[in-house]
């Protein structure tokens, strides 16, 4: 195992960049994240978690327009809930674009979406440029780490 390393949001958007899985501290618990186009990135996450890629995983951004590659057709009703609950907590699920990858959302038609409002979030999506996958830095199950010690 390696060991911890603290890391601006540059570096960390850097890793991101290289095929990392990185944690974070997110809303209410510490994440994981990678980038949501890598598959292998994507897959690794998973098997830290013990997670079945079946489940499908959260994308998160600093911006609506970060997600408009993952979701296919929206309604404008659905559009303007969701804008007007972010930034913030709130997971809106969207229709998942054709070209989104089942290793990604899962079986699900849909993704999942959260415009953030963690600033720390928001900086490392920014410096990534893109939507990151955010999940729980916990085994699939257990009780999810609201530190970076746990």
């Amino acid at each position: 195992m390696s060991a911890l390393r603290m890391l601006n949001t540059q570096q960390a958007a850097a890793e991101l960049r290289a095929g990392a899985v990185i944690a974070y501290p997110t809303e209410a618990v510490y994440g994981l994240g990678c980038d949501p186009a890598n598959e292998q990135a994507v897959r690794h996450l998973l098997a830290l978690k013990q997670r079945s890629p079946d489940a499908g995983l959260i994308l998160i951004a600093d911006n609506y327009q970060r997600f408009e590659p993952y979701m296919g057709a929206v309604t404008e009703p659905l559009r303007q809930r969701a804008l007007a609950s972010w930034p913030g907590p709130v997971t809106w699920l969207f229709p998942r674009a054709a070209t989104v990858p089942d290793w990604l959302a899962g079986k699900h038609p849909a993704i999942a979406l959260r415009l953030s409002d963690h600033v720390l979030c928001r900086e490392l999506c920014a410096a990534f440029g893109g939507a990151i996958v955010s999940t729980s830095a916990n085994l699939s199950g257990q009780t999810a780490p609201r530190s970076s010690a746990e």
